[in-house]
């Protein structure tokens, strides 16, 4: 007595269509129908309603048209793609109008850098972007040669990218062998430079569009910003201590006749009348406190004070106040 093959697994989902199934759905549409009991190795054609009873003979299928057909499987997944945009789009907005909120935070906009490389590498990554100008200030006499290193790495990359630079040094650098070094090796043609008696802290800004500042007066740290109403108003700030400033190239104004006294000393005379000792004066130069003295005692000689009491009275006597205030005022900015 013989025994009916046993047919293999079925095992896919009601959504699926297996290749003995196709084959079969294909071979009822083009006779127009298939035996009922075809269907043991392909019963998805009923799961998935392919195929419907014939109304004149229940041992046999009728074939549904695939227009039919696709239509029905698709639609749980058209449904279900239907829920998931909908679901994207509640969450869109949702959370889209809070993305103003987080725009105008200004802590967003302002960055903290901490340690030197940290800083350096920030500042590298700004001139690498930068395509129009490159603004510094820079206060102090001098600086370190690796800083000037640096800083030349940082200019040749800049003007490579199209960018002009303009810094601002304080009166003092004039006579820095490591400043001087620094400008013979970038272009004149892509380098402004003035200096001034007194500056703000460190100011970098590119493009007008990113700023460094000092966070901390070690200058440990560093505030990166990007907020555009922060760096327009540094930008005016700048604009005005170059107004003010004296071209490098132009000699700084000398003092009143019959006294030989360099600008910087009129700038420590003025400090001086104005109630300030002597490492302040020198801090805000950006002098040694013993370079600050060594200018103070040439005034003395000068002016032939015997006290620093006898000095202060021969500083207004003298007019080098007036002088020393005079001289803070540059000619207009260079186009």
């Amino acid at each position: 007595m013989g025994t009916e093959p046993v047919q293999p697994p079925h095992s896919h989902g009601p959504r699926e269509l297996c290749g003995p199934g196709l084959e079969l759905y294909e071979r009822a549409l083009r006779q127009g129908r298939i035996a009922r009991s075809e269907l043991g190795a392909a019963p998805c054609l009923t799961d998935g309603a392919l195929v419907q009873a014939d109304p004149w003979d229940e041992n046999w299928l009728r074939p549904v048209p695939p227009s039919a057909a696709l239509a029905r499987l698709l639609q749980p997944l058209t449904r279900e793609i239907d829920e998931r945009v909908e679901r994207t789009l509640e969450l869109t907005r949702s959370l889209a109008p809070l993305s103003v909120i987080a725009n105008g935070d200004p802590h967003l906009a302002i960055t903290m850098l901490e340690g030197p490389e940290a800083i350096r590498t920030a500042i590298q990554e700004a001139t690498s972007q930068a395509t129009d100008e490159v603004l510094t200030a820079q206060p102090g006499s001098t600086r370190p040669r690796a800083t000037l290193r640096t800083a030349l790495d940082n200019a040749t990359t800049a003007i490579a990218r199209g960018a002009g630079l303009r810094h601002i040094y304080q009166h003092p650098a004039r006579y820095s062998t490591q400043v001087r070094e620094y400008l013979r090796q970038v272009p004149a043609e892509s380098l402004q430079v003035r200096t001034t008696e007194l500056t703000v802290e460190r100011l970098l800004i590119f493009d007008r569009t990113v700023a460094f500042i000092p966070a901390t007066a070690d200058r440990g740290a560093a505030l990166q910003i990007r907020h555009p109403a922060l760096v327009r108003y540094l930008v005016q700030v700048y604009e005005v201590l170059w107004a003010q400033a004296t071209p490098f190239t132009q000699q700084l104004p000398t003092t009143t006749p019959g006294i030989q006294a360099t600008a910087v000393q009129q700038s420590i005379a003025r400090l001086l009348s104005e109630g300030h000792v002597d490492d302040a004066v020198a801090r805000r130069l950006g002098i040694s406190i013993r370079t600050c003295r060594s200018h103070i005692a040439k005034l003395m000689q000068v002016l032939g004070a015997t006290s620093r009491t006898h000095l202060g009275v021969l500083i207004t006597r003298s007019g080098l106040v007036d002088s020393a205030a005079a001289t803070g005022k540059g000619p207009a900015p260079e186009s």
